[in-house]
């Protein structure tokens, strides 16, 4: 037996929350744009991809 109508009560919570203050799905999405929405820069990006310097083997032993 499948529970379509269930909703636990963080959903309600967050739901409730949201129905209550509506500036806050505005301000989630400003956020977003600030930090991942952004135009990429393909030529910044190889060149920070060809500046990578390999790391070497195993870290934890010291192999004079």
């Amino acid at each position: 037996m499948k529970l379509k109508n269930y909703q636990s009560e963080v959903t309600a919570f967050i739901k409730d929350f949201l129905d209550q203050h509506p500036e806050v799905v505005e301000k989630q999405k400003r956020h977003r744009a600030t930090w991942w929405d952004r135009p990429q820069d393909l030529q910044e990006q190889a060149e920070l991809d060809e500046a990578q310097v390999a790391p070497k083997g195993y870290v934890y032993y010291h192999n004079p």
